[in-house]
């Protein structure tokens, strides 16, 4: 009789010690899933990040080669685009500014658009973020600046692609 209670007491403990194994374990997945979890929405911001650097990308690519089509491919279907004050609605208009308007987009002038990289500025919060960059337009003959604009947008992630939904531009000015 002395013999069964150590064997019971003993299971017990051997019980009672693997579930205090389970448990440290689980908390440790926990751990780890939260550390993921950070590191995973890390991941995401930087990806998000880069999608919206990419809008200013296509921008200069666009305007660099008179493609409405590209340009076009960054805007949401109902953008709106402030210049000075003028305020366009919808893709439509937008599409009539560039292809009529822009002067980048204009036949007689081969300009190169770039951005001094420093200039940019990148926000994310969730599926919204904001994008500014300046275009220094470049005239490829005088090798000259010929014009300098700010574009301030507003972007969203819409169906997995970020486009800009609203947008400022105007010739910005120099502060020290």
């Amino acid at each position: 009789m002395s013999q069964a209670p150590r064997k019971e007491s003993w299971d017990m403990r051997t019980a009672g010690f693997c579930s205090v194994v389970m448990v440290a374990l689980l908390l440790a997945a926990c751990g780890g899933s939260s550390k993921q979890s950070a590191s995973g929405a890390e991941t995401q911001k930087e990806a998000d990040y880069y999608a919206i650097d990419q809008i200013e990308k296509i921008w200069h690519q666009a305007a660099s080669t008179h493609d409405v089509n590209k340009m076009m491919s960054i805007w949401a279907p109902n953008a709106t685009f402030n210049i000075g004050t003028e305020t366009l609605s919808g893709a439509k208009q937008i599409r009539n500014f560039f292809t009529t308007k822009a002067a980048p987009f204009q036949p007689q002038n081969h300009w190169v658009s770039d951005t001094p990289a420093y200039k940019i500025r990148i926000t994310v919060n969730g599926d919204k973020g904001t994008l500014y960059f300046e275009c220094h337009y470049i005239d490829v003959k005088t090798k000259k600046v010929a014009v300098v604009v700010g574009a301030d947008q507003n972007v969203q992630k819409i169906n997995g692609k970020w486009l800009i939904t609203n947008a400022a531009a105007a010739t910005p000015s120099l502060t020290p």
